[in-house]
């Protein structure tokens, strides 16, 4: 089914809306292979004179961002730069379908959610002839499961509460390259477990893996602090790609920690997409990736988890492994474009000093 079969001749926004008011579309019957091309319950807006009007607006602006955020999934972080090649396509030519998910209207403002199915064959064959990477297979599923830290040094965790849940479930889960489904925490997986997958005691994913019947589980824990100004959120478990950590802190502008817990939920389903993309999608500008052994030298707990968490947000590092932490270091492998020395220049630009101790890398605060 293509755009140009069913709407030979007709302007561009009306194209769209006969795709979107059939509603039979290709949009819910993709095949499985197929699958990554769907972009679900993306979220649309539109005021105009008229609610027609608005619709048609809300559409055609719709699916121009759903294909970028199409792209944004299928196409490596490292290969972002090249995405302009594509800027002149006409999303219309390689729509196959649209559902409506969810809609309200005004006589001037239309509001609503859909899946939009891109063809996925014309897709391919567009960025193979722009020269642009992608990779279109999908991962294994993870199990995903939203958590809070109560903080406070205690270490408990409790179920997401109803931001970060709803932040997880809003996310285009099975579409994804690195689909995922969310489960809660089970009773019999204590604290202490939570705490040993967060610091990669490996220990806590066989507990897990008996515990969910699989290898692939990931805990998404969140933490905001008593001032309401900051969400931490944390990604440990194991992938398909292996087992890893990572940290991120968001800040919550005016105490908006519900926007905060949104944005990190869609930065966290990045990560893990970005994990499978990296191991199967080429590398950084033709750089190959390579393994990378360091002992992080810290004074403190808190400047570990700051040193740790500055290594993962670095773009290109990928297939992240934390070995055993002393009260002064900790052991970490992971692999990087170019190796150790490019990232220790990548490093030195946020007053990091990677070092070259023979079998392995030592890194440390230059401050």
């Amino acid at each position: 089914m293509t755009i140009a079969s069913k709407v030979a001749g007709t302007a561009r926004v009306g194209a769209i809306a006969l795709i979107a008011l059939s509603s039979a579309s290709a949009a819910g019957a993709a095949p499985a292979a197929d699958r990554v091309f769907t972009v679900a319950n993306y979220p649309v807006e539109a005021e105009a004179a008229n609610a027609v009007a608005a619709k048609d607006r809300a559409l055609a602006e719709g699916q121009d961002a759903a294909f970028r955020s199409l792209l944004k999934r299928l196409v490596p972080v490292t290969a972002y730069s090249q995405l302009g090649r594509l800027k002149a396509m006409n999303t219309a030519d390689l729509l196959d379908g649209v559902r409506v998910r969810s809609e309200q209207n005004s006589p001037t403002r239309y509001i609503a959610a859909f899946d939009f199915a891109f063809q996925a064959a014309a897709v391919r064959e567009v960025m193979q002839r722009e020269g642009v990477p992608f990779v279109d297979q999908q991962a294994p599923e993870i199990t995903i499961i939203p958590l809070m830290s109560q903080g406070d040094g205690v270490g408990a965790f409790t179920p997401a509460n109803a931001a970060w849940g709803e932040a997880w479930k809003g996310l285009d889960l099975e579409n994804s390259v690195s689909p995922a489904r969310l489960s809660v925490l089970k009773p019999e997986v204590h604290a202490d477990t939570v705490r040993m997958l967060l610091t990669g005691d490996g220990s806590a994913d066989r507990i897990m893996e008996g515990e969910y019947k699989t290898a692939l589980v990931v805990a998404a824990v969140a933490e905001i602090d008593k001032s309401g100004k900051q969400v931490q959120v944390t990604l440990a478990g194991r992938d398909a790609i292996g087992a890893f950590s990572w940290t991120r802190n968001y800040r919550a502008s005016d105490g908006d920690t519900g926007y905060a817990l949104e944005l990190a939920a869609v930065v966290g389903l990045g990560v893990l997409e970005g994990r499978w993309k990296s191991a199967h999608g080429g590398s950084a500008g033709g750089i190959s990736a390579q393994d990378v052994e360091i002992e992080v030298v810290f004074e403190t707990q808190d400047q570990w988890n700051t040193l740790r968490g500055q290594i993962l947000d670095l773009q290109g590092v990928d297939d992240v492994r934390v070995g055993a932490i002393s009260a002064r270091s900790a052991q970490m492998g992971l692999k990087y474009p170019g190796g150790g020395a490019a990232l220790a220049s990548t490093l030195a630009l946020q007053g990091l000093t990677l070092r070259n101790a023979g079998a392995q890398w030592q890194l440390r605060s230059a401050y």
